[in-house]
């Protein structure tokens, strides 16, 4: 009878470990994925929320090693080298942990990935600190947020918000040596059969302004390779005028990206060469 009792307990344990009743994870994981430059960033967490308690000092621990999250900690994936505030950071995987204060946080990359949580944590798993000024807004922020803001041509933000506490830093990528080795290698070193290589050169040269000269005949190529004529083209042309005190020349060259604009239909460059002409009379 015995034998047939305990056959019969684990039979039971069995059935409950494996009938479990299914239910939405109080913080739900999510995956905020994003381009910096060059480089993809993607950031897997978990999305603890407020309901009415303490964060500051308490759901965020202060003077503590934080898994800046809930659940596992927080991991974060670059495809290529970057900087967090300046600091050089290899493309990889690390987990993100943090130790807020009130009025500073402790921004951490870990190459230890496997522990739940903080449990387990080792300084001499670091990558990677440095300190951030925390901020505390007015708007209340009821669930745990991390996103991307303020994106320039290489850099982003990296906001954590929860209740009334921010933190944030920059990740960068480096963008600048990379496109001018390929507009080397693709515009200047040889001769490219696509006109919207030359196109995109000349657009790179004014965005970081560089030889305008240079860009010009780059531009010119491109609309003497082209079977049509577009008005973004033309429009970059008349920029690139107007930077080297071409202005007769510019204005003529926006009026007639404007016709252009007008009649594929795109009020947008009709009103970027208006705001242009405008500038030069």
């Amino acid at each position: 009878m015995r034998k047939y009792s305990f056959v019969l307990t684990a039979l039971l344990i069995s059935v409950m470990a494996i009938a479990q009743i299914k239910m939405p994870p109080a913080s739900p994981t999510f995956e905020l994925k994003g381009t910096v430059g060059l480089a993809e960033v993607k950031v897997v967490y978990s999305r603890p929320s407020a309901r009415g308690r303490q964060v500051a000092g308490a759901l965020i621990p202060y003077n503590e090693v934080w898994r800046t999250g809930a659940n596992a900690s927080t991991k974060i994936t670059f495809s290529e080298n970057v900087k967090l505030n300046g600091n050089p950071v290899p493309a990889g995987t690390y987990a993100l942990y943090t130790i807020f204060t009130e009025e500073v946080a402790t921004i951490i990359l870990s190459k230890n990935l496997t522990w739940w949580g903080a449990i387990g944590y080792d300084k001499k798993d670091d990558l990677l600190r440095f300190d951030v000024p925390v901020k505390h807004p007015s708007s209340m922020y009821e669930t745990f947020t991390i996103s991307f803001s303020d994106f320039t041509m290489n850099s982003a933000n990296f906001n954590m918000k929860w209740e009334h506490t921010k933190a944030m830093f920059t990740i960068e990528s480096d963008v600048d040596s990379k496109v001018m080795a390929d507009i080397k290698a693709q515009v200047i070193d040889k001769k490219p059969s696509d006109a919207g290589v030359y196109f995109q050169a000349a657009g790179y040269y004014y965005d970081t302004n560089r030889d305008p000269q240079l860009a010009l005949e780059w531009v010119n190529k491109a609309i003497a390779g082209s079977a049509d004529e577009q008005y973004w083209v033309i429009h970059l042309k008349a920029k690139l005028q107007a930077r080297l005190g071409m202005n007769k020349e510019a204005i003529a060259s926006a009026q007639k990206s404007m016709a252009l604009a007008k009649t594929g239909g795109n009020p947008d460059y009709v009103r970027l060469n208006e705001k242009l002409i405008a500038s030069l009379k």
